[in-house]
């Protein structure tokens, strides 16, 4: 794999200098670049004999994660059996995007209540709960819609 190279623009943020600074250490000599048509490019190793340090590793982006809970009313037991099995199966088998999903359902018989709880990244949990939305509001008879 090639190394990494950054533009003067990426080295004047990942120092907090000015572009002009940065230009300016390049033209005295002091920051070494290759010239690639019109712009500069630093290489890591240069960028670390600048600084004395390793070159920072490139930015990620920040981990999201959505904590959902659905409140279904209405639901008996064996109904509150079949919804959470359809969530945890879609939950498992779907997909494919590597975003693991938590996924917990419980039911209280007495309130004739089930609550199912999501936690996961945005677009997985988005995903779970159309699945919830598509089974509730469909007229397939699991929840009696009174």
């Amino acid at each position: 794999m090639a190394e990494k190279m950054y533009s003067v623009e990426e080295v004047a943020d990942l120092l907090g200098l000015h572009v002009r600074t940065v230009r300016g250490y390049i033209r005295t000599g002091r920051l070494k670049a290759v010239r690639i048509g019109k712009q500069y490019r630093i290489s890591a190793a240069d960028l670390e004999a600048l600084t004395g340090r390793p070159a920072p590793p490139p930015a990620r982006p920040a981990p999201v994660e959505v904590s959902s809970i659905v409140q279904v009313d209405g639901v008996d037991r064996v109904a509150a059996d079949r919804l959470s099995t359809l969530v945890l199966a879609g939950v498992n088998t779907g997909g494919g995007s590597g975003e693991q999903l938590r996924v917990q359902a419980v039911h209280d018989e007495e309130r004739s209540r089930m609550k199912i709880v999501i936690l996961g990244g945005a677009a997985a949990t988005a995903d779970v709960l159309r699945l919830i939305d598509a089974v509730i509001g469909g007229e397939n008879g699991l929840i009696d819609h009174g």
